[in-house]
C-alpha cells in the first residue's frame, strides 16, 4: 500500500481534506445534537450544563508546558473516549448521577469538532486533524 503523503494525495500536515473534513464536522454536529437530546432526557439542569460545558477547555493549560504536552492534554480532554468511559463506569457501578457529566463532556467534544477544532498534533495548537486553525492556517 502506498503512503498518501508520498504520492501527493494527502497533505503533509496530516489533516483530512474536503469533502471528508465536512463529513467529520457534520459528525461533530450530530454528536452535539445527540448529547443535547440525551441530556434533556436525563432531566439534569441546564444551568449545570452551561456551567460545565467549557470545562474541557481547561486542558489548554497544558500548552504552558509546551506544544507536545499541550497536545496530549488537549487530546485527552477532547476525545470521545473519556466521556464514553465515564458514562459506562457510571452506569455499570450504579452511579447513574454521573452520566449527565459524561454527556456534557461529549457535547463539548461534538461542538468543538463541528467548529473545526480537531485533535492536536504536537507541533502546535493550530495543527489539527481537521486542518490548520488560527495563526497556523495563515502560514
Amino acid at each position: 500500500m502506498t503512503d498518501p503523503v508520498e504520492t501527493g494525495t494527502a497533505p503533509a500536515d496530516g489533516a483530512v481534506q474536503s469533502p471528508l473534513r465536512a463529513v467529520l464536522r457534520l459528525e461533530g454536529a450530530a454528536i452535539l445534537m445527540l448529547s443535547l437530546l440525551l441530556y434533556h432526557q436525563a432531566g439534569a439542569g441546564w444551568l449545570m450544563f452551561m456551567a460545565l460545558f467549557l470545562v474541557p477547555d481547561l486542558s489548554f493549560l497544558g500548552y504552558l508546558a509546551g506544544p507536545r504536552i499541550g497536545a496530549v492534554a488537549y487530546n485527552g480532554a477532547h476525545s470521545l473516549t473519556g466521556p464514553l468511559v465515564l458514562a459506562a463506569l457510571a452506569r455499570t457501578t450504579g452511579h447513574a448521577e454521573a452520566v449527565p457529566y459524561a454527556v456534557i463532556w461529549a457535547a463539548h467534544v461534538g461542538f468543538d469538532r463541528m467548529l473545526g477544532y480537531g485533535l492536536k498534533y504536537g507541533r502546535g495548537f493550530g495543527y489539527t486533524h481537521l486542518g490548520r486553525i488560527g495563526r497556523a492556517a495563515k502560514m
